[in-house]
């Protein structure tokens, strides 16, 4: 296994806490978190702006550090971790990354951070072999205004639903906050939250297209009226191919959708295959976004859609890591 840090899907609480600016000078993709991980508070400011931007929280910096700088909290109450949950965790962070920052603060005892919040995903991201774990770091002992600020901005913020359902679930556990408490700050219903909430049940390769807007928020809370993760993928990759609207695939889950057994077809030209489909379907999970397939009698094509010009490079990344891309235009 690599140790090549895979970046998870979503920011959660790290998209709601600024990074400290890079001093390198070199330029960072928008979606991406870097951030220096010296110990230099970040200015605290509590005005905000009239166009709704986020207020920086006191205290607290978000960035991607080393999880074997982190030290065990010696006041972490948890000392016995079901087994079985923690593979389930390693498992999830290989496929997808981590979704939830931890919480740490400088060492007081020297280099390194010590862990405040996080066990679990600080252990499962060791054991999956990663060498940087998003981190929310904090500077202040005051747990209840981090707590606070981080609610506050999330009722500003523009998450991507998988994002939005990683925020709640470590609100939730992390804070010791409940669902209503939530719903109140957040100006929210306490079944939107629920429902949010429900989304970190789907399958990873559901998950990712989410989380590339290849799939919309009703269209997942429709595919976990499904028993099997298989059929969740399956019925996906139909909405992807087939372009279903969010009503038909309610009526899909109504029916029923068991995920078929592969076979193999014979491609013939100019028509539509199972084989031609199930390859389209695997790199539509790969480049995560709709992938088509025609065969003529001639010659064939492959179609890869992308939504904005910064989608557009991550797929050329993924093609083709050398290649630069487009850079310089209005996504």
């Amino acid at each position: 296994m690599s140790s090549k840090t895979k970046r998870g899907l979503g920011r959660g609480l790290g998209a709601l806490i600024p990074t400290e600016p890079d001093l390198s000078g070199a330029e960072r993709p928008h979606d991406v978190f870097f951030s220096d991980t010296s110990t230099s508070t970040i200015p605290t400011v509590t005005e905000v702006s009239e166009d709704g931007e986020l207020v920086p929280v006191p205290g607290a910096r978000f960035a991607h550090i080393d999880p074997a700088s982190v030290v065990p909290n010696p006041r972490q109450p948890r000392t016995v971790f079901d087994e079985d949950e923690l593979a389930e965790l390693v498992g999830s962070i290989k496929e997808i990354g981590v979704l939830q920052p931890i919480v740490v603060r400088p060492n007081p005892a020297g280099e390194g951070y010590e862990l405040i919040m996080g066990e679990r995903r600080l252990r499962a991201t060791r054991e999956a072999g990663l060498t940087e774990i998003p981190a929310i770091i904090r500077d202040t002992d005051d747990t209840d205004l981090l707590r606070d600020a981080l609610v506050e901005n999330l009722h500003r913020s523009q998450l991507n639903p998988l994002e939005e359902a990683a925020a709640y679930q470590q609100l939730l556990e992390d804070f010791g906050i409940t669902h209503e408490e939530l719903a109140t700050r957040i100006s929210r219903s306490r079944p939107q939250i629920s429902n949010t909430l429900r989304l970190l049940r789907l399958p990873a390769p559901v998950q990712r297209r989410v989380a590339a807007g290849v799939l919309s928020a009703g269209h997942a809370r429709a595919l976990l009226g499904l028993d099997s993760p298989e059929a969740m993928e399956h019925l996906a990759n139909r909405i992807v191919a087939e372009g279903l609207s969010v009503r038909a695939t309610e009526e899909a889950v109504a029916l029923g959708v068991d995920a078929p057994k592969p076979r193999r077809g014979a491609s013939r030209a100019g028509g539509r295959t199972e084989a031609l489909d199930d390859l389209g379907g695997r790199l539509g999970d790969r480049f995560d976004t709709r992938v088509k397939i025609k065969l003529g009698r001639t010659k064939g094509s492959i179609t890869i859609d992308f939504a904005t010009v910064d989608d557009l490079n991550r797929i050329v990344q993924l093609i083709d890591p050398a290649d630069p891309g487009i850079h310089g235009q209005a996504s």
